[in-house]
């Protein structure tokens, strides 16, 4: 039976490049994000132009009643999910200072970046139990994006930094809960990926690629954060629940 992912801000950036690769792995797709149908559409396209049933769903799962109608949405449709990648993430709409940076900013990036993506787990995982129950032999896996931002600071996005700490340690709490049902759970944590997100600081880190802040000296691509995220979804990682698959380039080695 094809197995089906549920990708979450998978129309774009490193979520489109997650979806490619499972695409390429013969994972039918389930993809959600906020824009309306009308502007993925060549998008779902594409993905699909692989033989591939893809499927996308207009939510916005920081929301209860989103996440709720989703999971519903793709029981109805695929019958069954194996694999949830929670992609999905914002940053701050304006990089302020810690000292002046506002609650308003700091709810919003906190409930996009954790607190959907939590609960959105929650309902997903209650699911894959169920379905591990009526078939012992069921293979389902959560990989949730994170960033090199889970433990390098950043003052002006301290935001984004906690939310991204937080989801780190979401999957460690995720990966213990699920282990007596054989569901791993893993965190991918990518460094500079070079999209839409980044475009804004791009001149800069060019600048800075250049200097050698990473040893392998390119900016990442979505394809690259694909690649990892198939390696964790068809169990090349079986005995490594819990753990932190880092694309960043060797960004955040320690050097002399």
């Amino acid at each position: 039976m094809t197995k089906v992912a549920l990708i979450t801000g998978g129309t774009r950036g490193i979520g489109l490049g997650i979806g490619s690769a499972l695409t390429k792995a013969g994972f039918d797709l389930a993809l959600c994000g906020v824009r309306s149908e009308s502007l993925v559409g060549q998008t779902i396209e594409q993905l699909a132009s692989r033989g591939q049933r893809v499927l996308y769903y207009q939510a916005d799962v920081s929301k209860p009643e989103a996440r709720i109608q989703l999971v519903q949405n793709i029981r109805n449709d695929f019958g069954s999910l194996n694999l949830l990648v929670n992609n999905a993430g914002v940053a701050p709409k304006q990089r302020m200072d810690i000292l002046e940076a506002t609650e308003e900013s700091f709810d919003w990036v906190f409930t996009v970046n954790m607190k959907g993506p939590y609960f959105l787990t929650q309902a997903v995982a209650t699911w894959m139990i169920d379905q591990k129950k009526q078939q012992p032999e069921f293979d389902a896996a959560i990989v949730n994006i994170s960033s090199i931002s889970a433990t390098v600071a950043s003052v002006s996005r301290g935001e984004y930094c906690i939310s991204k700490a937080a989801i780190a340690m979401a999957t460690q709490l995720w990966a213990i809960r699920l282990s007596e049902f054989g569901i791993p759970v893993f965190e991918v944590r990518p460094g500079l990926i070079e999209t839409d997100m980044t475009a804004a600081v791009k001149e800069k880190y060019d600048q800075l690629i250049r200097d050698g802040l990473i040893p392998q000296s390119r900016w990442g691509t979505p394809d690259d954060v694909g690649e990892a995220v198939v390696a964790l979804a068809t169990g090349l990682l079986r005995y490594s629940t819990g753990q932190v698959l880092m694309v960043d380039g060797g960004m955040t080695l320690a050097r002399l």
